[in-house]
């Protein structure tokens, strides 16, 4: 399979650009084609390897292609541009789709199956409806604020507080902005019973996966944590190493090394998977404030007692999310379960 041809695909909705450069580099093909053709001219292709950009739909096409008996590498977008020539065309991207694929530094992106993909699509949406209701919040504490109706921050003053302001006949609200007001009001308790709805439905999906309940096991893992994490690792097979991942998470320093002078920075939050990022930290942040005001029981909180006296509280929660991240990893790759090490009477 190292020697067979690349089927390099640029996708998009309807029109895909398709092409084939063979192992010694030639371009035989590069041309447009639909959805339907492209589907009927795989399926008569020799066994290659399907390249694309990770964006939207490659994970269809990349389990489509495999179901082909194709080899499948989908590729970070950022790791193809570099070798675009020329100006930005469907044409020149497929090719350098194909370049890519055969450098020997590509990282390519894990393909998820049906499953992985449905459990993230959940996942997203409840983000996104949290999102608007604090986006939602956000202008109608603004816009109250110019009528000197000011409400603290807290969700919890923000939903005692709109109703008052609604039943408040003295304050300086007009008649069309108390009635835009109580659609926001009522837009805001929809979009909070969606999301209560959404996020039941999730917990109760990780109380069904065998993968996320080792995962919750951990120290600073809940169900939203433990969805993120087996979404991006999977079961291990698609790094190398536990570092790896908690680099691919973006829980580990830059680096900036040149002749055999090794540099490393601060911990980057550029490249890395944000989400995941925030819930490991925060989660992370979280253990170790609630262990300064008690004592360590197991040998994993001695030795982060030491770390948060030594270096401090961040410093302390980074390097849990790290040895979180790792762990993870070694659970999934390995099929085991999270046994912590009490502390010896």
């Amino acid at each position: 399979m190292e020697q067979c041809n690349v089927i390099a695909i640029d996708l998009a909705k309807d029109i895909f650009q398709v092409c084939i450069m063979t192992t010694h580099g030639k371009i035989i093909v590069n041309k447009a084609m639909n959805r339907a053709k492209l589907k009927e001219w795989l399926a008569k292709q020799k066994l290659s390897l399907i390249a694309m950009e990770s964006c939207g739909g490659a994970h269809y096409w990349a389990r489509f292609s495999q179901s082909l008996g194709h080899k499948v590498m989908v590729i970070p977008p950022k790791q193809v541009k570099p070798f675009r020539t020329g100006q930005k065309t469907d044409a020149n991207d497929a090719v350098a789709i194909a370049v890519a694929s055969r450098a020997a530094n590509i990282k390519p992106a894990r393909i998820l199956s049906v499953e992985q993909q449905g459990l993230q699509s959940i996942e997203k949406m409840r983000s996104l409806i949290d999102k608007q209701k604090l986006q939602l919040s956000n202008q109608v504490r603004g816009l109250l604020l110019e009528f000197g109706l000011v409400i603290n921050k807290s969700i919890k003053s923000f939903k005692e507080r709109i109703p008052e302001i609604l039943e408040d006949a003295e304050n300086d609200l007009t008649f069309p902005m108390r009635k835009g007001l109580l659609q926001m009001w009522e837009l805001y308790s929809r979009l909070e019973d969606d999301f209560e709805e959404i996020n039941n439905e999730l917990i109760q999906l990780t109380a069904q996966d065998s993968d996320c309940q080792k995962l919750m096991k951990l120290e600073s893992v809940g169900p939203i944590t433990a969805v993120r994490l087996k979404i991006q690792l999977g079961n291990g097979e698609h790094f190398n190493s536990g570092r790896q991942v908690a680099a691919c998470i973006g829980l580990t320093p830059k680096q900036h090394s040149s002749g055999g002078k090794v540099k490393l920075g601060s911990v980057g939050k550029g490249s890395c998977d944000k989400p995941l990022r925030s819930c490991i930290f925060l989660g992370a942040r979280a253990v170790v404030s609630k262990l300064k005001n008690r004592p360590a029981k197991t040998e994993k909180e001695r030795w982060l007692k030491a770390l948060i006296e030594r270096r401090g509280v961040n410093c302390a929660s980074m390097a849990l999310a790290n040895k979180t991240a790792r762990t993870a990893y070694a659970l999934l790759k390995n099929n085991t379960d999270y046994k912590p090490v009490l502390i010896a009477a």
